[in-house]
């Protein structure tokens, strides 16, 4: 079947994309507004996009109303964030913090998490997290009614019971996003498949 997204809506095209670029990694984003509270919001069109320098990119979609959302102004304003990665026994308080609070009242009391300070930024981290990435603001992109944050990892935080040797990062299993509106998946059900070389792919016979 071919599908032309011109002749679709919006709606349908979303549901097309996010029922096939899956699954996604979910940025459980922590930013802080003028006043200093303390916003949480997921989204799962988030990825790395550079490692020299650290680069991650998160798009935050606007209101309903056309009303840029929480996050996207606080980053905006502020100038930093922290992704925190969601794992399992995190995935209800994930969740909660995705309803539509009023911009006056933090998610972090109904979701039952906490703030923990962070090193180089402002925005706090979840206490909860087993991997959180300060991130300072690089550039923030209008993508049509989507606000794209470019953000910089200055610091990682990662529980000690994950660190291997040689700074390998073992037996982290957050959750991933798969098709609107509400599926999930595990990340424990894994393969090694070590890369090919030219010459190795030569030397196998092709």
């Amino acid at each position: 079947m071919q599908i032309d997204p011109a002749r679709h809506s919006n709606a349908d095209n979303y549901k097309i994309l996010t029922n096939v670029i899956v699954p996604r990694p979910i940025a459980w984003v922590t930013s802080v507004d003028a006043d200093g509270l303390v916003n949480l919001a997921p989204f799962s069109f988030f990825n790395a996009v550079g490692s020299d320098p650290l680069f991650l990119v998160v798009s935050v979609g606007s209101r309903d109303d056309g009303q840029p959302k929480d996050t996207a102004r606080n980053i905006r304003t502020g100038g930093d964030f922290v992704v925190n990665l969601v794992t399992e026994e995190l995935l209800t308080a994930m969740n909660v913090s995705a309803a539509d609070f009023p911009a006056d009242e933090s998610e972090l009391i109904p979701a039952q998490v906490h703030a923990a300070p962070s090193v180089h930024v402002k925005s706090p981290r979840l206490a909860e997290a087993q991997v959180s990435l300060e991130c300072r603001l690089h550039q923030t992109l209008a993508l049509g009614p989507n606000t794209l944050c470019i953000g910089e990892v200055v610091m990682f935080h990662i529980a000690d019971h994950l660190m291997g040797p040689r700074l390998h990062v073992e037996n982290f299993a957050p959750i991933g996003r798969l098709g609107s509106p509400s599926m999930y998946c595990r990340t424990t059900d894994r393969f090694d498949l070590p890369r090919l070389s030219y010459a190795g792919w030569l030397k196998r016979g092709r």
